[in-house]
């Protein structure tokens, strides 16, 4: 049964301990009436309807997180996968977490939050070309079972989402070049598996459950 759970904008994520570690999966938000299962902690990017009850007691705020100069406003998903990644690199570490939105979160050499980007996920930004223009399809990240997709494709659904992928890579490998004294990327979301065999020059680890590996080591 879960013990450890993140609300996140679009999918709600799942863990529980098992032999190899953490297993983790997740779903579409609850629709009421749904009880939760005997959390051992949790934490929400955003507000939680109140007809999906949450234990109070178990929920993990911010400033809990133990990253240091992590502003109020910062997202409670970007502040557990920097300090995660910081704690097992004891380095300076960017954090690119691919979901909902492609969040770049720095943290210097000494654990400190240094700042970050924020911009459109794959989704969210296919879902803007359809309903920003007349003829581009309504589409969703196809299924390439991890191959990356062609250059230059000739489908439309393929090209946007090439299109979005380049644009998310873009921004990730432009902020690493502007990074004085680099860094280790550390890649973690839904989407991070799309996005890295664009990334194989990098110094990349992939670790798809960050936030969930930091809320179970604080609870």
């Amino acid at each position: 049964m879960a013990e450890l759970l993140l609300v996140g904008n679009s999918r709600w994520h799942w863990a529980e301990p098992s032999p190899c570690g953490l297993r983790c999966w997740d779903t579409a938000p609850p629709q009421p009436p749904w009880r939760a299962p005997p959390l051992r902690a949790w934490a929400a990017v955003g507000s939680i309807p109140s007809a999906l009850a949450l234990p109070a007691g178990q929920r993990l705020q911010l400033e809990q997180v133990p990253l240091a100069g992590a502003p109020p406003w910062l997202g409670i998903d970007r502040a557990l996968a920097g300090w995660w990644a910081w704690r097992q690199q004891q380095d300076a570490v960017l954090v690119v977490d691919a979901g909902t939105t492609l969040s770049l979160t720095l943290v210097d050499a000494h654990g400190t939050f240094a700042g970050g980007r924020l911009s459109a996920g794959l989704a969210l930004q296919l879902r803007s070309l359809h309903q920003g223009t007349a003829q581009l399809p309504e589409t969703h990240p196809l299924d390439c079972s991890g191959q990356i997709l062609p250059p230059w494709p000739k489908e439309t659904a393929a090209a946007m989402e090439v299109g979005c992928l380049q644009a998310m890579v873009g921004a990730v490998k432009q902020g690493m070049d502007q990074l004085v004294g680099g860094c280790t990327l550390w890649l973690t979301g839904g989407d991070a598996p799309r996005l890295a065999p664009w990334l194989k020059e990098s110094r990349v680890v992939e670790a798809s459950n960050l936030c969930l590996e930091a809320l179970d080591q604080l609870s």
